[in-house]
């Protein structure tokens, strides 16, 4: 590439040369979704994570949840400890991920359908009693399928987000975690974002 003798010129030629022969970006960009969907019943505890997304042009037809069997009365339960979306054929993703439990069964949506709204089942804080949160996710396809995990016992379903709009279907998602307490009362997933493109 010959230089050009005005800088402004040179440096818009090597930016377009960076583009083409840098690689791609995996994923949706934080740019693409058109919602994010949000429930009023999340817990309070740990920091959210990073949102994660499906690869570009797919989205989520299912789900899976990471949960902790139900340990007793003098255990210390944290039911819900991860989500992970399954892009597809394209793969899966997952944020903030908690380290107790096993994952479930896949939830999948009838083929050709995407998720398009959810629902969290949620233990409100209970004081100097064993805390839990978030417990248990449920959604809804796009030709109106519901489907629901397999998640702990504990708290009450709240209402559902709005759904993705029209054309739309979730393609992310990022994670509310309590990370390990050392002795304190753990509670794993405390709340759930789910993004929609399209």
């Amino acid at each position: 590439m010959a230089l050009s003798p005005h800088p402004a010129v040179a440096l818009v030629a090597l930016v377009a040369l960076v583009a083409l022969v840098a690689p791609p970006a995996w994923g949706w960009h934080r740019e693409a979704p058109t919602a994010t969907l949000t429930v009023t019943n999340g817990g309070q505890w740990g920091q959210w994570g990073h949102p994660e997304f499906c690869p570009p042009r797919s989205f989520a037809s299912g789900f899976q949840l990471k949960v902790e069997p139900h340990k007793g009365f003098f255990g210390d339960d944290t039911a819900l400890n991860g989500v992970r979306l399954l892009c597809g054929t394209a793969g899966e993703v997952t944020s903030s991920v908690g380290p107790r439990g096993v994952w479930s069964h896949p939830e999948s949506c009838p083929t050709g359908q995407r998720l398009v709204a959810f629902r969290l089942r949620v233990e409100p804080p209970r004081g100097l009693w064993d805390d839990t949160a978030a417990n248990a996710v449920a959604a809804i396809c796009s030709g109106g399928s519901l489907l629901e995990g397999p998640g702990g016992p504990q708290g009450t379903w709240g209402n559902w987000s709005v759904p993705c709009p029209p054309g739309a279907g979730v393609c992310g998602l990022r994670t509310r975690l309590e990370p390990p307490q050392r002795g304190g009362d753990d509670t794993g997933l405390n709340d759930l974002e789910l993004y929609c493109c399209g």
